[in-house]
């Protein structure tokens, strides 16, 4: 009888760690998986196109407001990438397309991490501000120590506003970058 104790209970802590472990284990790959799939899916696409704002004039999105970067010593990496996610492609895709009134002829690609394809526009590499969360919407005009963030301006506005508008991290009087 003692025999079968030790034999009984050790069955039952096994499973037990085990199942901690593994649901550790999933928890941690979820979550990082998760993330990384919501960063990619938001960002993946393949067309471009434009939006009139009343502050910029025509600017260029894709889903959401993108932007160009003028780098600062400091490198854009996983921290930066968090806050400036790049413009993909989906997997399979290979060039971006563009909308009425983007000049498909500036869009490319670039090779990114992992073999992902970042979209240009210019030869200038695209990329998304977490804050945003529509087209038009221009939040991440600013400057941070990535470096400067700019909307891309393919037309100016017919009667330039003089507000610096945005969220109260904008640089007062900055602009986008005109194509």
């Amino acid at each position: 009888m003692g025999g079968s104790k030790p034999t009984h209970r050790v069955p039952k802590l096994i499973p037990k760690v085990r199942l901690a472990q593994v649901v550790a284990t999933l928890l941690v790959t979820c979550g990082l998986t998760g993330a990384a799939a919501g960063a990619v899916g938001a960002s993946a696409t393949s067309v471009l196109s434009t939006k009139k704002t009343t502050q910029f004039g025509t600017i260029l999105v894709s889903g959401k407001t993108v932007y160009t970067l003028k780098p600062s010593k400091v490198a854009c990496g996983a921290q930066c990438l968090k806050i400036w996610p790049p413009v993909l492609l989906p997997k399979g895709v290979t060039k971006p397309r563009a909308s009425a009134g983007v000049n498909a002829a500036r869009l490319s690609v670039v090779k990114g991490a992992g073999g992902t394809l970042q979209v240009t526009y210019g030869g200038k590499r695209l990329y998304y501000f977490f804050k945003d969360s529509a087209p038009g919407q221009v939040n991440g005009n600013l400057t941070d120590e990535w470096g400067k963030w700019s909307v891309v301006v393919t037309a100016k506005p017919a009667h330039p506003s003089n507000k610096s508008g945005g969220s109260p991290t904008t640089s007062a009087g900055s602009g986008g970058v005109s194509f």
